[in-house]
């Protein structure tokens, strides 16, 4: 018995010239992303390859582990950028906004309006892979108070929901819009977030997703994303992400 080999797509067809990857962590040194900018620059030409030219690149901001500033990301990425430009590596997009752990230091920083968006009034929040902030709906409800939009990175890896699957719907209700890690369909956080991942996409939870880009092995994984069926899944997620233009 001969069994086909299941038809891979290259990432370069499936990411398409509008796709903006709005989420990943490749300004050197300032968070569990890039290291240093060789590091960096490496990244981003092995994304590029892949079809990948627009970049909202999304450093931590996290308490006393991450404590960037709007000013120090805002001037890594521009070291970027001319790192880029120094390197004859053009006809890309790069900026930078932040992922923002929804803690108490996001609460000030939020009072403050003191916070880089993805686009317009989008601002990318994530909460404690071991529980939701106690207070995690009054956050939502002052976020948009303040004129915001909260765009949930990876919502299908929070596995205190993985039970509960209700709770979602009511994320959504609150109005929260979810990103998927794309590398969440593959086994790289596990299957029970593989499984969530997949019940989301079933029932059209997602608004946009993102690569989530840390480091070499993430982006070697990443090609596995590219099969016939996946793609198909993805593929109006895709465009929806051209919309950060």
């Amino acid at each position: 018995m001969f069994f086909l080999k299941k038809k891979e797509i290259p990432l370069n067809e499936v990411f398409d010239v509008e796709f903006v990857d709005i989420h990943s962590h490749l300004l050197p040194g300032i968070d569990d992303g890039a290291k240093d900018m060789d590091h960096s620059i490496a990244l981003i030409e092995k994304m590029i390859s892949y079809g990948i030219t627009k970049f909202i690149t999304t450093p931590h901001v996290l308490g006393d582990v991450y404590p960037n500033s709007t000013a120090l990301i805002q001037e890594k990425a521009e070291e970027v950028r001319t790192e880029l430009k120094k390197r004859g590596i053009e006809g890309i997009s790069f900026r930078a906004a932040a992922e923002y752990m929804m803690d108490e230091q996001f609460v000030e920083r939020l009072k403050q309006k003191d916070l880089l968006t993805l686009k317009d009034n989008k601002i990318l929040v994530e909460m404690s892979y071991f529980n939701a902030p106690y207070n995690l709906f009054d956050i939502l409800f002052e976020i948009q108070l303040q004129g915001y939009k909260p765009v949930l990175a990876h919502p299908e890896r929070y596995n205190f929901y993985h039970r509960d699957f209700q709770m979602y719907y009511k994320l959504k209700k609150a109005g929260c819009l979810f990103q998927l890690n794309l590398l969440s369909l593959t086994e790289q956080y596990g299957k029970g977030v593989q499984k969530t991942a997949q019940q989301l996409l079933k029932e059209n939870l997602y608004d946009f997703v993102g690569t989530d880009t840390h480091h070499n092995n993430h982006l070697k994984l990443l090609q596995k994303i590219g099969d016939k069926k996946t793609v198909k899944q993805i593929e109006h997620l895709i465009k929806n992400n051209a919309s950060f233009q």
